[in-house]
């Protein structure tokens, strides 16, 4: 079991993705960006301030700052991002990988896509147990596809 603050950082983030739909920013572009910003990595970290300081106070930080990379487009539900930020935070808790890292793995499309059959578990370790197992198969994928077409040139 994860402690109770962990998982108070699992839920602010989860809201903090939320916001953005408020502010109006399309939900592949800003999870993406958040997830490979130093805000992410901050909340990465062991202690660093910015964790305690809300949601609204850390979107008003990222607005501010990567306001040129935030643009409008497609926005996912509310309780979609809800999931993906929270889970994206756990899965952070639950293997020590970067934010950067678990977004190379689960992009946000690949989230958005997995959401209506992984946010039912009852426990977010089985999601994040099947997103490895699947950003493994992709891996492979890709590099037997790369050796094919080397092997043909």
């Amino acid at each position: 079991m994860h402690e109770l603050l962990e998982l108070n950082l699992c839920m602010v983030q989860g809201s903090l993705f939320e916001l953005s739909l408020e502010m109006g920013y399309g939900s592949k572009v800003f999870i993406n960006t958040f997830m490979r910003s130093k805000y992410a990595a901050n909340l990465d970290m062991s202690y660093q301030k910015l964790q305690w300081m809300g949601e609204e106070y850390i979107m008003e930080v990222i607005a501010d700052e990567l306001r040129d990379k935030l643009t409008a487009g497609e926005q996912y539900s509310s309780d979609a991002l809800y999931w993906i930020g929270y889970t994206y935070r756990y899965w952070h808790f639950l293997t020590g990988e970067s934010s950067k890292d678990i977004s190379r793995q689960a992009p946000a499309d690949v989230m958005h896509r997995v959401y209506p059959a992984y946010h039912t578990f009852a426990n977010p370790d089985l999601a994040i147990e099947r997103l490895k197992e699947y950003a493994k198969d992709r891996a492979a994928k890709k590099k037997s596809a790369k050796r094919d077409r080397e092997q043909k040139h």
